[in-house]
């Protein structure tokens, strides 16, 4: 491997691993998932250096860590796994109450509002990395919301 394309390997793994192991605990709620998964996806980056640009290899890791996170979630329901619910030292203590309430929507739900809210992208780019309209997102964005809203009232 050039020394060019390990410098930009490492670059990437420094900045966005922390981005992409919160993205994969919200996701599956394991720690020890999250991390094998943030792993594969560095493992796959690997095989597709170099990017067009780092806003292009941000996007991919996001939708690739997505993507992972759907088959782990996808292999856990087949075989009827409890997931657990260890989120709450990832995080700052006053972020964990909203992350454990977001623990209870819908994978895609998940990563959207967590998208959205905690890493700043907007619909139309989200859209683009979880394979969506940016309409679909949006909608599913303000269902979340409410649904967020609802949870949080409750307690």
């Amino acid at each position: 491997m050039e020394e060019d394309t390990v410098n930009t390997a490492e670059l990437l793994v420094d900045k966005y691993a922390d981005t992409l192991f919160r993205i994969a605990i919200q996701n599956t709620g394991v720690t020890q998932e999250a991390e094998d998964i943030v792993q594969d996806v560095f493992l796959a980056m690997l095989n597709n250096l170099p990017f067009e640009s780092e806003e292009h290899a941000k996007r991919w890791l996001i939708r690739v860590t997505v993507n992972k996170c759907r088959d782990y979630l996808r292999a856990a329901r087949r075989k009827n796994l409890p997931l657990e619910e260890n989120i709450a030292g990832t995080y700052c203590h006053q972020d964990s109450y909203v992350l454990q309430q977001l623990q209870k929507l819908q994978p895609l739900d998940r990563t959207i509002v967590y998208l959205f809210y905690f890493e700043g992208y907007n619909a139309k780019e989200i859209a683009k990395m979880v394979g969506k309209t940016r309409n679909a997102v949006a909608i599913r964005l303000m269902r979340a919301r409410e649904a967020l809203k609802e949870l949080l009232e409750e307690e």
